[in-house]
């Protein structure tokens, strides 16, 4: 199905996973939405492949000048470094919760939750993640699940790249869907 006319941020910064960065913003492509790099970085951001540095990315929009309002969706990818450094900007924070406010669709991957987490918006949802993560959702009111992806009133998780081809068959889904009233923070 053509998603033509949708746009998405994927919000990050240096240290993102690479394959948690390509593979949902390939597959938004193919479906025909337009995908924007957003992040506190004002020009590049470098990956992160498995267990070394891997591939420069440059940054559409800095975090300073993006706008929710001109996203139809957001994608936060993961990866240890990337959320964990993004989850202490209060700039980023905000961005996040626009996208709830507004009802929104929003993707979370493998430690992306780390993000909502200190966005505050993770209460009462049925969530999943890295499995290291568990606790740390669990205490910010989060009901914890190890599945392949989770959907919650517009709000999808999954755990690892392993489940990225669920993930990203999911966030097309909802994205096509567009604004779910029942999306909060």
């Amino acid at each position: 199905m053509n998603l033509v006319n949708k746009k998405i941020a994927m919000l990050l910064t240096n240290g993102v996973e690479q394959i948690e960065l390509t593979s949902p913003r390939k597959a938004l492509q193919q479906a025909g939405m337009e995908v924007d790099i957003v992040s506190p970085e004002p020009h590049a951001v470098r990956a992160w492949n498995h267990k070394d540095w891997g591939d420069t990315f440059r940054v559409d929009v800095p975090l300073s000048e993006a706008d929710a309002d001109d996203y139809d969706g957001l994608v936060l990818p993961g990866g240890v470094m990337n959320p964990d450094n993004l989850r202490t900007d209060e700039t980023a924070q905000s961005f996040v919760r626009a996208f709830f406010d507004a009802g929104k669709p929003v993707g979370a991957i493998c430690h992306a939750p780390w993000m909502l987490i200190d966005a505050g918006v993770v209460n009462g949802r049925r969530m999943t993640s890295y499995y290291t993560l568990q606790s740390d959702l669990e205490n910010a009111g989060a009901h914890w699940v190890d599945e392949a992806v989770v959907v919650d009133n517009g709000l999808v998780t999954s755990r690892n790249p392993d489940d990225l081809p669920a993930f990203n068959a999911k966030i097309i889904e909802e994205f096509r869907e567009g604004v779910h009233e029942d999306q909060h923070r």
